[in-house]
């Protein structure tokens, strides 16, 4: 059983938790949707610019909020960004 030690002494069960894709800074990210490695950053999250999959910024999600951090995939809409 796959046990990690997070930053707050605590210990994690890493194969209940499931795959968890994160946005990290230093690394060559690569989109879980299209595969693609364009992105456009924010604050707290990360999408591809060109299939819009939204991930949570590695170093934002390493605040705990009580609640867990959910991935969405949204379907590109290119006539809702007409002008």
């Amino acid at each position: 059983m796959p046990v990690s030690s997070g930053q707050n002494g605590r210990t994690y069960n890493l194969t209940v938790r499931g795959y968890h894709a994160v946005y990290r800074e230093q690394e060559v990210n690569r989109c879980p949707g299209c595969g693609r490695t364009h992105w456009i950053i924010g604050r707290v999250s990360a999408e591809c610019a060109f299939c819009a999959t939204a991930l949570p910024l590695a170093e934002a999600s390493t605040r705990s909020h009580g609640r867990p951090v959910i991935v969405l995939h949204k379907k590109a809409d290119h006539h809702a960004w007409a002008a």
